[in-house]
């Protein structure tokens, strides 16, 4: 192999390589989303873990998403395009959150 293919091969791996997506919580507990805003990328998940012996949901007002989550339960999105998200509990809608998705 070439020096010039060795370079040009190192230079297309460094560019392939991506960012790893991530995992953020956000935890329900005596009715309020915690973390309330947060910034998340593209394909990152978001896992609401609730604490509660109530059901709740993750409902984005622009509906994206409607993520329902039982007593002591969880529920993930993956999320899939940039922009603010506000969202909310269906069941309880002075409940409320925002999402800031980056590119």
């Amino acid at each position: 192999m070439t020096p010039e293919r060795i370079a040009a091969l190192a230079v297309s791996t460094l560019f392939s390589i991506t960012a790893q997506a991530e995992t953020i919580q956000v935890t329900i507990d005596k009715l309020v989303f915690a973390p309330a805003d947060l910034n998340a990328k593209v394909g990152d998940t978001i896992e609401w873990v609730n604490k509660d012996v109530l059901a709740h949901t993750a409902t984005a007002t622009n509906g994206d998403w409607n993520v329902v989550t039982g007593p002591t339960q969880s529920g993930r999105v993956v999320l899939k395009k940039a922009g603010a998200v506000d969202y909310f509990c269906k069941y309880h809608p002075n409940m409320k959150g925002r999402v800031i998705v980056t590119p």
